[in-house]
This record gives structure tokens, sequence and C-alpha cells, in this order.
């Protein structure tokens, strides 16, 4: 439903132009997956494929970190060659624009903070206490609520300084999914889209913007994708999973997070919003995934050829970077999913 809201607004409002007569491979979306889709387009225009295959010398890539919204907004009025959203289109809305849908990286979001003298992993939270922060009923450091979960943790008597994106974001959606799996007042009040009607907090627009604003705010509370809180050092806290155990973002737990996932390419890989099981499982787990037109063209062409070397080749970068690659059948299956999807 939220997909043909935002759609339906936007065809009605705005007529995005298309790309100009360039060079370069053209893509925007998802701030989640931004830093690995860069690393990826650095390596696209200048390495060749372990096959011996050249890269396109004009492939050099120019992404849009617009978040998962403006993505999907963008490759539906043709105006990029693809987008990445971080909340999957269902096989009803991707048939009826004429898209192909497929999984592309994996990862986290991590609840971030700063509190002096508490440093990264010492803090906990679970998911009804974080809905009540994020509906302001809980506005106090030291309130009982958190120092319930916190015995011998020294936390400040000061007012909570909530952060939360600004823009339309799949970060978002996940993160919101996961406070309405917790507590019954945000489901009912708030809900769960890419876009929401906030109770309290301050805006920022994509995932950088938000993490660079919780460190320069005393106080703050937001919630990014894991691998930038670890990449730029900022504190996380420990989140409260099904097993009622808390957990950090580590590689490990969000491997086991995603473990239950499911990859039908007969659907086009959608699938409901993870609810990892296990003592273990990181809880707020998130996948990313590419829109591409299925008509043949040269930007559908560059599109599969920048994924292919991507997810094929250099799975070891999304690694590098704190990312959860596809397993290597999941990459196989997309593989099949192209040849079986796309109009050539």
């Amino acid at each position: 439903m939220f997909v043909r809201l935002v759609v339906a607004a936007w065809l009605l409002l705005c007529a995005l132009p298309l790309p100009a007569a360039a060079q370069a491979l053209t893509g925007a979306g998802s701030t989640f997956a931004q830093p690995v889709i860069a690393r990826w387009g650095q390596l696209f225009a200048t390495l060749q494929g372990d096959g011996g295959a050249s890269v396109s010398a004009d492939a050099n890539l120019d992404y849009e970190p617009v978040g998962s919204t403006g993505g999907m907004m963008r490759v539906l009025q043709r105006a990029v060659d693809f987008g990445v959203t971080d909340v999957p289109m269902t096989p009803e809305e991707l048939a009826r624009h004429e898209l192909a849908q497929f999984p592309v990286v994996s990862s986290g979001v991590a609840v971030v903070t700063n509190l002096p003298g508490v440093p990264s992993g010492a803090l906990r939270l679970s998911g009804q206490v974080l809905a009540d922060i994020y509906l302001g009923k809980v506005a106090r450091w030291n309130d009982a609520a958190i120092v319930a979960l916190n015995g011998g943790l020294a936390l400040p008597d000061a007012p909570i300084a909530v952060l939360r994106r600004a823009d339309g974001s799949g970060t978002t959606y996940h993160f919101a999914a996961y406070l309405a799996g917790a507590s019954a007042e945000w489901r009912d009040r708030v809900g769960v889209d890419t876009l929401l009607n906030w109770p309290v907090g301050t805006g920022a627009r994509g995932n950088r913007e938000l993490a660079e604003a919780v460190r320069a705010t005393r106080h703050a509370i937001g919630y990014v994708e894991a691998s930038l809180a670890a990449r730029l050092d900022i504190p996380v806290a420990l989140i409260g999973n099904r097993a009622g155990a808390f957990v950090a973002p580590s590689l490990q737990a969000l491997q086991a997070g995603l473990a239950g996932a499911q990859w039908e390419a007969a659907r086009h890989f959608h699938q409901a919003v993870a609810a990892p099981e296990g003592p273990e499982a990181y809880p707020i787990v998130a996948t990313a995934f590419a829109l591409v037109p299925r008509r043949p063209g040269r930007g559908q062409r560059l599109s599969i050829e920048f994924f292919r070397f991507a997810l094929a080749e250099r799975s070891g970068d999304a690694m590098m970077l704190g990312y959860v690659p596809l397993p290597e059948p999941v990459v196989r299956d997309v593989i099949a999913y192209w040849r079986a999807t796309l109009r050539r």
C-alpha cells in the first residue's frame, strides 16, 4: 500500500526529467547501501571480471543516495537506469511498472547514542523502551524504564535528544517495524512506513547525516545502518531480540538474523519484514534490492553488467565494509532470474 500511495503522489505532482544522453550508468535510492554501491562503482570502470571480460570503459557510476522512496520514484519515471530500495516492491507493483527486482546486500539497523561515559555495547534497550522514547513517553536518560534494563550503568539525568530520518527511508521502515512488533501503541499511533508522522524528534536526511547529527549532539539517540555506525565509531546499544537476549549488530549477529530469509525468485525476491529468531540473532535486519526496467536498452544492459560484477566477483568488498553479502546460492538464483525475467 505504501508504494502505491507514494507512487501516485509523485506521478501527479512532478515529472522528473529523463536522463541526458550521457555515458554514465545512473542509479538512485538507498543510503543504507550507498557505501558498498559506491565502492563497486569505483571498481566497475577500472577492473576486469575474473573471467577476463572487459568492463565497459564508459560505465562510470553516478548514484544519488536519496533514500529508498526517492530511488523508487526515479526508476519509475525512468530518470535513472536502476533504483535501490530497502523495502521490496510487491510482484503486482513490479508487473504494473515493468520492473525486475533482486537483492543486492544485507545489513542491520543500529541504534546509536552519544552518552559521555557510556561506551559502545554497554547500554541495553528493549523494543518497548525504544518505542516509548520515540513516542515521547520516555524523555530522560535516567527514566525508570531505562534504568531497569541497565542496573549499575551510570545514566545521566538529562533529556534524550531524539533524532530520526526526515526523508523516505527503508532504514526507517525496518526500525518502525521492530518498534511496532514490540509496542501496540506504536503500531496503532504511528505504524510502519518509509515516511512517518513522528511524535517527537529532529529530522536528518540520509544515514550519514543522521549519524553525524548523533555524533554532534550530546545525549542523542538515533538509528543508522550498522556498518556505518562501525566505520564512524559511534557507540551502539544492545537491542532486545525475540529470545530475550540483548545483542550488538556484529557481523555474526546480523548473519544469524538473516538466516531465515526467504529468497523466492518466482516472487521477484519479495519477502515480509524479517522477524529473526534465536538468542544470537540481531533483531533489526534489512536487505537492499535493485529495481531495473524489464525492457531492453543500454541502461538495463549496463545495470545487469554492474550487478553481475558486484555480486559474483566483489562480495568481499561488502564484507570488508561490514555488510552481509548474498550467499552464493542466492547469487546464482539472481543470475538465473535475470535470464528468465529481463527482455533482451
